[in-house]
């Protein structure tokens, strides 16, 4: 799952207070190919590969640079999701219906939309094969292929999610199961995990656990709930003052907190969930469960591991400041895809897309990029069904923050702008 229209799973902050303010297969690109099939053209001036959120936000800027017709956006899926309504799904707040729509009516106009997908990149020709043996070329590439996910790196699963009491809420397909088995849950450990992986939103994974909580304890369960958070970090967030409230919320909660464990298998016949100890390798531990949520193991698609453009694990490899790619100076990249030093989240691709465009501009006039990304980005800590924490922070896991107020606070106004402003704005500013 890469790009196809799936974005990060954090909601943007900063960056849409300012709008409301004025394998790679080693192919030669020379020599005979089909007639493309799925382009219209076969050379545009920027090619765009992804029509996530970075995708669609950069071919809409760039239609502007370059006009209609010369920016197209390479995308196979036909329908786009605003996936930080995911945590709300499965919390029973919203309905999966509100984070979709057809791809065709968020693809900007005069944009044209490519329905493939890419199997190889060849930055030294300039240009990407499609399936179908389609090449398509370029000036300016801008690579926003998203993050994978990969649940079969668990024993068990996917299989596993056939069977009741088990959900994930960072899939189409098993967001509203989890829904299912925290309606279901009767008594016994309830389960959520975080995975030994670079991950889309570092907060995610406890959110749906903090909405769990406050579900079982509305309807008279709570006391029946052990619930556990088997996290294979050694902390419950990487910026020490948003890890600070946190705590006292867990501890005010009676969650228990398992560090560096990491689910390695799901035996969803028999309800139990093995984890490795990461400290002692090797050794398990298993946990019976009446419910469990599952973060997947993810990492880069598939098409960027050995790729040219990658770095040694398959992330675009980009500079942290310009994202301008440090080999290829007509390459760019843009969110989870990247290897940029900061949390994958969709508040991190709406303020990189600024700071992109600025690059670009300058590079299409042969000028030095001047405009330097800070590594913002922003997680919606939502620890209820009306409080959330506004974690915004930078590279150096630094507070960044928007508000002239405490934002480690629990706040019911910062829990309505996660569910209601931001959706609103990421439909109809930052996409546009």
């Amino acid at each position: 799952m890469s790009a196809i229209g799936v974005v990060s799973s954090c909601s943007c902050l900063r960056p849409s207070v300012w709008l409301l303010k004025p394998k790679m297969q080693k192919m030669s690109c020379l020599g005979l190919h089909t007639a493309a099939r799925c382009a219209a053209k076969d050379y545009y001036e920027v090619l765009v590969l992804g029509g996530g959120t970075g995708g669609i936000t950069m071919s809409a800027r760039m239609k502007r640079k370059v006009g209609t017709g010369n920016v197209a956006v390479v995308e196979p899926s036909k329908t786009h999701y605003y996936q930080p309504l995911w945590t709300l799904v499965g919390g029973g707040a919203k309905q999966l219906a509100a984070s979709a729509r057809p791809t065709g009516s968020v693809m900007p106009k005069g944009v044209e939309w490519i329905k493939s997908r890419v199997t190889a990149l060849d930055p030294e020709k300039n240009c990407v094969w499609l399936e179908n043996d389609t090449k398509v070329s370029y000036k300016y590439l801008i690579i926003a292929l998203g993050i994978s996910l990969h649940y079969e790196k668990i024993k068990g699963l996917p299989e596993g999610f056939h069977h009741p009491k088990i959900g994930s809420n960072y899939s189409v397909h098993t967001v509203e199961k989890t829904w299912k088995a925290l309606q279901d849950f009767k008594e016994g450990n309830a389960i959520f995990t975080f995975p030994n992986t670079p991950v889309k939103c570092a907060g995610a994974p406890q959110k749906i656990m903090y909405l769990s909580e406050a579900y079982w304890r509305k309807t008279g369960k709570r006391s029946k709930a052990n619930i556990m958070f088997n996290t294979s970090l050694g902390v419950i967030f990487g910026v020490k003052k948003y890890a600070d409230a946190l705590s006292e919320i867990i501890k005010e909660r009676n969650i228990t907190v398992n560090y560096k464990r990491n689910l390695v298998e799901v035996r969803a016949d028999k309800q139990e969930a093995v984890f490795e100890n990461l400290d002692k390798p090797g050794v398990t531990e298993v946990h019976q469960y009446e419910m469990l949520h599952v973060t997947p193991p993810m990492g880069p698609p598939d098409v960027l591991i050995n790729s040219p453009v990658s770095d040694e694990i398959g992330w675009v490899d980009v500079d942290k400041e310009t994202l301008q790619h440090k080999k290829y100076p007509n390459v760019f990249g843009i969110g989870d895809c990247t290897n940029l030093p900061t949390s994958k989240t969709a508040a991190a691709v709406a303020a990189q897309s600024g700071v992109l465009d600025k690059t670009i501009s300058l590079v299409m006039k042969n000028q030095l990029p001047t405009k330097k990304y800070d590594g913002y980005t922003s997680c919606p800590l939502v620890t209820g069904y009306n409080k959330v924490i506004l974690a915004e922070f930078d590279y150096d896991a630094q507070p960044l923050e928007t508000f002239p107020i405490d934002q480690s606070k629990e706040r019911v106004t910062m829990y309505h702008m996660k569910a209601d402003m931001m959706p609103f704005l990421y439909w109809n500013a930052l996409l546009k």
